[in-house]
């Protein structure tokens, strides 16, 4: 009933296997990774393999991180929307009510979804197979990679099942599993790095203790989805969980939020009693006030708490004790807007596809313009308040430590960064939401594009950092990023010192960077609104009349 006789499970396989996604992210990891090793290959003329040189070991260092990091990333995406995906698709209600045990139910759906990711780590071995020869590393130590990053393959990808079980829609499981994934992939990437010249101590705690916290970890993620499947909570029309704000409230374990009281209600504001007033934006409206947080607050309250829990010693180490790096804190709220900003835009044109309600939105007499600004308001007043609550310790730091007060031009610097971060996170995810017809892929289109503008040049620079690339090349690189936030944030001057040890610290930064970054920004959202704004009009708006 587990393996061979689990209908689930045979079925998840046959559909993600057979799909147009598998092949093409099969191709895509095996290129990246082939990239990877090409431009990582020794250049020394010759290698001395009986010492084990240094850039063969990097070599594999480099590329098992970046297995790691990929296989971490993707992990969420596949096993996220397990189980709401049987609740977008209306059919939860059916499963629950199958001869099927909640274990078996979860099993499958958990090796399914993970079952793809396996083969892409499988297929990767002739790649490491070729950096053998070049000595630096043991075939065990190869051995014991392989079972770490497949051991954290699967915690992750218990991580997503345990989250879409939790929640009604994939993209608010999505979000939360990446806030829970990502400060694990920085530890293994810190353990791995750090024991880098302890290679037996590294060796036996990859193929020991690891593994059994992990085993323990999946065990325990999987009993209590099961647990939710065998006693799930009260069903409405059409499979949807029953959510009683109120309820809700009263339950709640940590923080709780009171949508009539402030801050709480600048994000959440409570439904409207009253008529609305001549004028307003009925789309805006309907988003800000119930469309939103008609699955309730369980994915704010987690996303508030888990942020919050982070920005805690980030603060305190980046803020305080080694001010000079406060851009780096920067960067961490541009990390957050960018894993929650785009859900609250990424559904909102495919989230009335998905209902069948599109058509009767163009029918309306509501101007696309109106249709387009109210849904974008709507998502955009919800991710800059949310953010703005890891901005308040920044605010914090420049009244409590005099080496800001010289520095309140890099301040207000960081803000405006942030602040066009939330605009961008938000458009870009509006705009995919148009293009796409489903909420899941819209976000992970708008992840994807994010990604790509934002974090693969920074990573191309590094990666050249470590390979021992020219000064003069990689500084001339940094003009890639020219739409990153993160190279923005580095860049900002800091026009004193502010080490609070009495070392002299100074940063140049780069202005003609940092304004490049703003004008960027502000072309790229102009086109997304203009391609928008001609598609509702002549191609919807035409196939509609």
């Amino acid at each position: 009933m587990f393996v061979f006789e689990n209908p689930v499970l045979q079925r998840e396989l046959l559909v993600n296997l057979r799909t147009h996604r598998a092949f093409f992210l099969l191709a895509l990891y095996q290129v990246l990774l082939a990239a990877v090793v090409l431009v990582a290959w020794p250049t020394d003329e010759k290698l001395d393999l009986t010492q084990n040189p240094p850039s063969a070991r990097k070599l594999v260092d480099l590329f098992f991180l970046g297995q790691y990091v990929l296989a971490s990333l993707m992990a969420p995406s596949f096993a996220a929307g397990t189980i709401t995906g049987e609740k977008e698709r209306k059919t939860y209600e059916m499963l629950l009510a199958s001869p099927l045990r909640p274990t078996a139910i979860v099993f499958g759906k958990m090796v399914a979804s993970l079952t793809h990711l396996g083969m892409l780590i499988v297929a990767s071995l002739p790649i490491i197979v070729l950096c053998l020869p070049l000595g630096g590393v043991s075939i065990y130590e190869v051995l014991a990679a392989y079972l770490g990053l497949i051991v954290s393959v699967v915690c992750f990808g218990a991580i997503g099942v345990a989250c879409s079980s939790y929640f009604g829609r994939t993209s608010a499981s999505l979000v939360v599993s990446y806030l829970v994934i990502l400060p694990l992939v920085m530890l293994g990437v810190l353990f791995w790095t750090s024991l880098e010249q302890e290679g037996a101590l590294r060796l036996n705690l990859a193929i020991t203790v690891i593994p059994a916290f992990g085993i323990a970890l999946v065990l325990l993620l999987c009993a209590n989805a099961a647990a939710r499947m065998l006693y799930p909570p009260d069903m409405g029309s059409e499979g949807k969980e029953v959510v009683d704000l109120d309820r809700e409230a009263e339950t709640a374990v940590g923080l709780v939020i009171q949508r009539d009281q402030f801050p709480d209600k600048l994000f959440a504001p409570p439904r409207r009693r009253e008529l609305m007033a001549d004028g307003a934006n009925p789309v805006y409206d309907k988003e800000i006030h119930s469309e939103i947080f008609s699955q309730g607050t369980l994915m704010l309250r987690l996303v508030i708490q888990i942020s919050m829990l982070l920005a805690i010693p980030l603060m305190a180490l980046l803020l305080f004790a080694r001010s000079h790096l406060c851009a780096f804190y920067t960067v961490y709220v541009v990390v957050f807007n960018m894993l929650v900003g785009p859900v609250f835009s990424a559904g909102s044109v495919t989230g009335e596809r998905e209902r069948q309600t599109l058509d009767l939105l163009l029918t309306t007499t509501i101007t696309p313009w109106k249709i387009l600004w109210g849904k974008l308001v709507a998502g955009f007043r919800i991710s800059a308040v949310l953010t703005s609550f890891l901005l308040w310790p920044l605010l914090l730091a420049t009244l409590m430590v005099p080496q800001y007060w010289t520095n309140w031009l890099a301040v207000l610097s960081f803000f405006a960064i942030v602040l066009m971060v939330c605009l961008v996170d938000s458009v870009v995810a509006l705009f995919c939401s148009t293009v796409f017809h489903k909420t899941s892929t819209s976000l992970m289109a708008t992840y994807l594009s994010l990604l790509i503008l934002y974090v693969a040049p920074v990573a191309a620079v590094l990666l050249m950092g470590i390979l021992n690339f020219s000064p003069e090349t990689i500084d001339a690189s940094r003009w890639w990023g020219v739409a990153s936030p993160f190279v923005a944030a580095i860049s900002v001057p800091l026009n004193a010192d502010l080490s609070l040890d009495g070392s002299e610290i100074a940063n140049v930064g780069d202005l003609s960077l940092l304004a490049a970054y703003f004008g960027v920004s502000i072309c790229l959202l102009a086109s997304m609104m203009g391609i928008m704004i001609w598609l509702f009009r002549a191609r919807w708006r035409v196939s509609g009349d």
